[in-house]
């Protein structure tokens, strides 16, 4: 799995630690997004998922192997 974002779309609303918090983290200054793992092991997959499809902003797409 890639994960890729688009920051300058993101709300900062959280929602995508909250599910993946392995893979994401926000910004201190402005709660934007910030990918820890653009790679991230199999056993996170279903979590980066989750908060792409809870992303308000939509800002999280990932492509699978």
């Amino acid at each position: 799995m890639k994960i890729m974002v688009d920051a300058t779309k993101c709300v900062g609303a959280g929602l995508c630690v909250v599910a993946a918090p392995k893979v994401f983290s926000q910004n201190e200054d402005d709660g934007l997004v910030i990918v820890l793992q653009e790679n991230p092991p199999p056993e996170l997959h279903e979590s980066v998922r989750e908060a792409a499809r809870l992303c308000p902003a939509l800002v999280i797409t990932y492509e699978d192997d």
